[in-house]
């Protein structure tokens, strides 16, 4: 699983009715990307689609985890017994003082006084139980997701104090690290010193084509050989465009024209961490 599996893993699990259209638009990627991926998600089984049952809708209001201890050669009889009964939830063998842990949801305290001197009474093998029961329930299994890997540094390059300040404040609420420089001088330095894993890089700065002086500078260093440049720049609105050379193969790796879409450029930026 890859990033950008992990990241349709969250967008399904955050809304699974989301169309496919709008979680590539959300993503930077085509529709037939996220739908060839969902599909491989779902047939390998790394993620399962179904509805999620609230019991307390049903009048099912008192939810329980029941702890037992449980002859080891019958363990998985137990825990087999357990699944065929209607009023449990979740089955989990378990290492330490238990053997097997059910969760599981009545109606009343009646009727899990009943199931445990009825129903769990006859099932051989059980040693010893212990309820506990359930008064809230803060994070469930559905809810996990693999933890993702740091979100990356990105080097912010321009000399318009607004849109640094801006760009940094949209990035950091994603969780990305932010370092900032005015010129593409500074911006060779912080990279020489600190490498970024992205840089975002304006053209006219100290020059008509400062950014694209620093970008050929960074490409030469051992450390930005690899490192994903985006350029956002005005260039294109200007009579300076002209003065871009266009024969410097794989210089940057993608280009926007300010103003830029909050939502693209996020989508930009997570798409070529990614790629790198």
């Amino acid at each position: 699983m890859d990033d950008l599996d992990r990241e349709i893993v969250e967008l399904v699990q955050a809304d699974p009715r989301r169309s496919n259209v709008d979680m590539a638009r959300h993503l930077g990627v085509s529709e037939g990307t996220v739908r060839k991926r969902l599909d491989r998600l779902l047939e390998g089984d790394a993620i399962r689609l179904g509805g999620l049952i609230a019991p307390e809708l049903f009048g099912f209001d008192v939810r329980v985890l029941i702890f037992l201890k449980v002859e080891l050669a019958r363990v998985r009889d137990v825990g087999r017994a357990l699944t065929e009964t209607p009023e449990v939830m979740g089955v989990y063998v378990v290492t330490g003082e238990y053997d097997v842990v059910a969760e599981a949801a009545f109606p009343s305290d009646e009727d899990l006084m009943q199931f445990l001197t009825g129903r769990l009474a006859r099932i051989d093998g059980i040693v010893e139980s212990k309820t506990g029961h359930v008064p809230a329930i803060l994070k469930r299994a559905l809810d996990w997701a693999p933890p993702k890997p740091p979100p990356g540094l990105v080097l912010v390059v321009d000399d318009d104090p607004d849109f640094l300040e801006i760009t940094r404040l949209l990035l950091e609420r994603e969780g990305f690290e932010v370092d900032h420089a005015s010129s593409g001088n500074e911006a060779f330095r912080i990279m020489e010193e600190s490498p970024a894993d992205l840089v975002m890089l304006d053209i006219m700065m100290e020059g008509v084509l400062d950014g694209w002086d620093a970008a050929r500078r960074i490409r030469e260093l051992a450390a930005g050989g690899d490192v994903p440049i985006l350029v956002v720049s005005s260039i294109t609105e200007t009579d300076y465009l002209g003065m871009m050379p266009t024969d410097e193969d794989h210089l940057i790796d993608y280009f926007m024209s300010k103003p830029v879409d909050p939502t693209a450029l996020l989508a930009q930026v997570r798409r070529l961490l990614r790629h790198r």
